[in-house]
């Protein structure tokens, strides 16, 4: 009996270890946000589904422009090092079949952001507080919660990317995704890209031409975690 006792009571002390170390606690916008690769695997070995993808060699002639990696963007400063594009496992999915569409009109997808580390949010925010451009971290964002992706297409022949009507991150009415006033060319490029990822279930940001994510956002938490502790693991 005192063997049994004690082993009940070293069970009921290793499952409050565990539930305080994966206890999860809200910010100060009320949001419960996940810091670590602990919490996150925890996540996953209750719903698979919110593993995170690495698009890398999952999407084919899939290619990069980090513009938040250089100064080269709206906050002029170096907000990425080394960094990696993931999405969960059902946005992944569903852009590999995209790709396979484009890939038949012999076009690739170009990624300029998927996942984005709430801290990134939280500072983007603090140099633009516009939500048709920026996500508020009050609410967080699709790209925190890994369903969100920001994305271009480019000629699978010559590699030149597709012309659209603004760059990536124009904060213009032009980047509007109802903006008729364009080259026939533009026009017709920007909605090939909208309409084949819609087939494939991605809703476009009405503001944002290049922005696309999933519906369901609400099921997933929303992620704090640096490119180098996620592919580590």
């Amino acid at each position: 009996m005192k063997h049994n006792f004690f082993v009940l009571i070293l069970i009921l002390t290793i499952t409050s270890c565990q539930q305080n170390f994966y206890k999860q606690t809200k910010n100060e916008y009320g949001l419960i946000v996940l810091n670590t690769v602990q919490q996150y695997q925890y996540t996953i070995k209750k719903d698979s589904s919110k593993q995170l993808i690495n698009l890398q060699n999952y999407i084919p002639h899939i290619q990069f422009n980090w513009y938040y990696a250089t100064k080269n963007n709206f906050t002029k400063e170096v907000l990425y090092q080394q960094p990696t594009a993931y999405l969960r496992k059902e946005a992944a999915e569903k852009l590999h079949k995209a790709a396979i569409a484009f890939k038949q009109m012999g076009l690739g997808i170009k990624v300029f952001d998927a996942y984005r580390p709430y801290t990134i949010t939280k500072k983007m925010w603090q140099i633009v507080p516009d939500e048709r451009y920026a996500a508020n971290p009050a609410k967080g964002s699709g790209h925190n919660r890994g369903i969100a992706i920001d994305l271009t297409l480019y000629n699978l022949t010559t590699g030149e990317e597709l012309a659209m009507p603004t760059a990536f991150d124009n904060f213009t009415e032009k980047a509007h995704v109802n903006y008729q006033q364009l080259d026939k060319n533009d026009l017709a490029n920007r909605d090939l890209l909208i309409n084949t990822m819609q087939q494939f279930g991605f809703i476009v940001l009405p503001t944002e031409w290049w922005h696309f994510y999933l519906p369901n956002a609400e099921q997933y938490e929303i992620l704090d975690i640096d490119f180098k502790s996620l592919d580590e693991n």
